[in-house]
């Protein structure tokens, strides 16, 4: 008879365990990049192999389990999106691709592996997932900004926070268009997340922006002496 996969827990040991493992990893490797440049490649290279693997490893578990399909698969939640833009960037270094990846990262993936919205823990292969691809994209995005000195430009925050809002314009149409739920546009989560802080629907949506918005401007605080114009002369 098998046995019943251990719920999960927030704040409880195995949660703990993962953050504490993506904290290692994401100070580890952009502290290597810092220290040893000529590792890069070799960081960039590795970083995509494990996000892509993960990646081919949860379509294929998804098909043995039964629950494929292809709107399942659209790149349209914010993390599947920045899982997307991390492997661009990785390939691409630029500017303009670092700076949205560090604040949808920065924030939503942290956001989301705090308070993450899965039914099981470790050792559920899900539970291994969606911790190592949230971890992985959070370790690119600041392999990128504070590794290679990729830094958000004057302006940025504002910049990523109109381009949030255009995306989850598309992504609430798609939702209807589709009769789809990403985002949790259109309900909560069964689980409990930080939305369960921000109010009722459509309030939590509002909330959220706003947490956004502050979260952007806070984590620009690092390059803010930067943008001065005495400092660009």
């Amino acid at each position: 008879m098998n046995a019943q996969p251990s719920p999960f827990v927030p704040f409880g040991p195995a949660h703990l365990a993962a953050l504490t493992a993506v904290a290692l990893v994401v100070v580890g490797v952009t502290t290597l990049v810092r220290a040893r440049p000529s590792a890069t490649p070799w960081v960039r290279g590795g970083l995509i192999l494990g996000i892509v693997g993960l990646v081919v490893f949860e379509v294929g578990m998804s098909v043995r389990e039964g629950w494929f399909t292809w709107k399942t698969w659209l790149p349209l939640e914010l993390c599947d999106a920045a899982t997307v833009l991390a492997v661009l960037s990785l390939l691409v270094p630029r500017p303009a691709l670092a700076e949205v990846l560090y604040f949808w990262s920065a924030s939503g993936s942290v956001l989301a592996m705090l308070t993450p919205a899965i039914p099981g823990s470790f050792p559920r292969w899900d539970f291994v997932v969606f911790f190592g691809l949230h971890g992985l994209v959070l370790a690119a995005a600041l392999v990128l900004v504070f590794g290679l000195g990729l830094h958000p430009r004057p302006g940025a925050p504002r910049r990523v926070f109109l381009l949030t809002l255009g995306w989850t314009a598309f992504v609430a149409m798609m939702n209807v268009v589709l009769d789809t739920n990403f985002m949790f546009l259109r309900q909560k989560p069964p689980v409990t997340t930080l939305l369960d802080w921000l109010g009722p629907w459509p309030v939590y949506i509002l909330s959220g922006a706003a947490l956004g918005f502050a979260l952007f401007h806070f984590l620009a605080f690092p390059f803010r002496a930067e943008w001065r114009p005495d400092a660009r002369a």
